[in-house]
């Protein structure tokens, strides 16, 4: 495919299992852009602090990463779970569902599939949008309270796999839409299908994503019986 095809979303489906899936979040399975924009103005006015300086490098990073850059002084969990928390309370109506989220999220759920969210916000801001937007809660999740370094370090997700009591070794697919994430679990030594929905495809490939879909709508549970199966459908061709 050189530089000058277009992009098409048109790969025939392709199936296989894995031992279980792991989430991103934010870009994954909602789209809280328009309210990360305000969360980091409004953060930027209190520190006296650039935003689109901020915003340029914020998105797949713990605020926590950010805030030791920008201003260390700031750069506490106390002070981060307060201000990401406010994030759903005061623009709960910014976000959106990924399409196909929902109904993946769900059979996952409904057919006793392991699955968690593996995240660099806080456990504030994910309970908070989960509560928001009325998603599928995980049982597990790692977060960014819960790792000495955020992604793309790999250590993240293969936390997530072993809160999901999968032992080393074990298939897993990483949902991603940051190349920061898309690197971690690359890292990892997990399949990654990476979500054209926050950054340009370029980007993705370059990461190292093996199939990048449009949204969730792309990716089916076909079945679990110890195994998840999984079907890819309309990847990047």
């Amino acid at each position: 495919m050189g530089s000058s095809t277009p992009n098409t979303f048109t790969a025939p489906a392709q199936t296989f299992t894995v031992d279980g899936l792991l989430f991103d979040f934010d870009g994954t399975i909602i789209d809280s852009t328009p309210a990360i924009v305000t969360h980091w103005h409004r953060l930027g006015a209190e520190l006296g602090l650039d935003p689109e300086v901020i915003l340029q490098t914020s998105h797949g990073r713990r605020s926590i990463d950010v805030l030791q850059i920008i201003a260390p002084e700031k750069a506490n969990w106390e002070y981060v779970s307060y201000v990401e928390g406010r994030i759903p309370k005061e623009n709960g109506s910014d976000a959106v569902e990924i399409p196909g989220a929902r109904q993946l999220l769900d059979s996952l759920n409904e057919a006793g599939a392991p699955w968690a969210v593996v995240t660099s916000g806080t456990r504030a801001l994910v309970n908070g949008w989960l509560e928001v937007m009325k998603l599928a809660h995980p049982k597990y999740m790692v977060v960014a309270e819960d790792v000495e370094v955020g992604k793309p370090d790999p250590r993240c997700y293969l936390l997530g796999r072993s809160r999901l009591g999968l032992a080393d070794g074990s298939e897993m697919l990483v949902l991603e839409d940051a190349p920061s994430g898309i690197r971690a679990g690359k890292a990892a030594g997990f399949k990654v299908v990476a979500l054209a929905s926050t950054h340009k495809i370029d980007e993705l490939k370059e990461a190292g994503a093996d199939w990048i879909v449009q949204d969730l709508r792309s990716v089916t549970l076909k079945s679990f019986n110890g195994k998840v199966e999984v079907e890819i459908s309309n990847a990047l061709q």
